[in-house]
């Protein structure tokens, strides 16, 4: 199914609710859980975020890209 049971105490650490996203992925030999943030494909930027053709794009990136 998918699903991933979390304690209370931690969802309450991370500031997770119900269905709330989140990235899981291996760093060396750790798993590594956080709270979902939408960043920048470019910058990894996640201040100003926007969908441009699918894609997440910060403003500053949005910006050089429109002056290139």
């Amino acid at each position: 199914m998918g699903r991933v049971v979390l304690p209370i105490e931690l969802r309450r650490t991370l500031d997770l609710d119900i269905k709330d996203p989140v990235e899981i992925f291996v760093e060396g030999e750790s798993i590594v859980l956080r709270k979902y943030e939408a960043a920048c494909i470019f910058c990894g930027g996640t201040k100003a975020v926007t969908s441009f053709r699918g894609r997440l794009v910060c403003a500053d990136c949005l910006r050089q890209l429109r002056e290139k």
